[in-house]
């Protein structure tokens, strides 16, 4: 058995501060106005947002692609018999994260998850690069494959069944919108005493500030 591993790698947090005045009142504004900042600055991946989905046994995550945003939620797409599908089938609720280290920040959320619509779905799917769209039709999200060598001559198979013609959206794939009732914003600040303002979606529509401690 190894010997355990203990990490005493410490970071200070002291690019930024979050208040409320700074905040407002708006998630969905402040949302963007951080990720436009991850853009911005050339961070890498900032659109990566971490998903966590209820399965049958366990609560599963993985990194997904944020495709979309506005006041209606956060929709990502994906394989339709993928695991996450099949968990959200299962229970509707799921998590997402952003992670955006070298500005200290992180934004959670928590909703219920939908499906957009077909057209949204083949809107977006006429917009991604001929091999992607491919990639969709050839591979079994999730399913167990022999080896690397089968999954490509199955690309192959179906790149060449496509080859004089437009490459349609597959109804195994498509995408789903996650709608926010919880939003949190943490800032990392010095001493440990991060800014952490949390926003609830009240039955009026409007949104309920507070600020939690560290």
């Amino acid at each position: 058995m190894s010997e355990p591993r203990h990490v005493h790698h410490r970071k200070d947090y002291k690019l930024g501060e979050l208040r409320e005045d700074a905040a407002g009142d708006d998630p969905i504004a402040l949302f963007g106005s951080w990720l436009e900042a991850a853009e911005r600055d050339g961070l890498p991946e900032p659109h990566a947002m971490s998903l966590a989905t209820m399965g049958s046994h366990t609560i599963s995550s993985r990194v997904v692609l944020l495709r979309m945003f506005d006041r209606n939620g956060f929709v990502f797409y994906t394989n339709l018999n993928s695991r996450k599908a099949m968990d959200i089938e299962r229970d509707p609720r799921a998590a997402l994260l952003f992670f955006w280290p070298d500005h200290e920040r992180q934004v959670r959320i928590e909703g219920k998850v939908e499906h957009v619509s077909e057209a949204e779905s083949d809107a977006y799917f006429a917009s991604r690069p001929l091999e992607s769209r491919i990639g969709a039709w050839s591979s079994d999200q999730s399913r167990v494959v022999e080896d690397r060598e089968q999954l490509e001559q199955r690309f192959l198979r179906w790149k060449e069944r496509f080859s004089e013609g437009e490459v349609p959206r597959p109804m195994h794939w498509g995408g789903f919108r996650v709608r926010p009732v919880r939003i949190e914003f943490w800032q990392g600040r010095e001493n440990r005493l991060h800014d952490r303002l949390v926003y609830e979606h009240m039955n009026d529509g409007t949104w309920m500030r507070m600020r939690l401690q560290p």
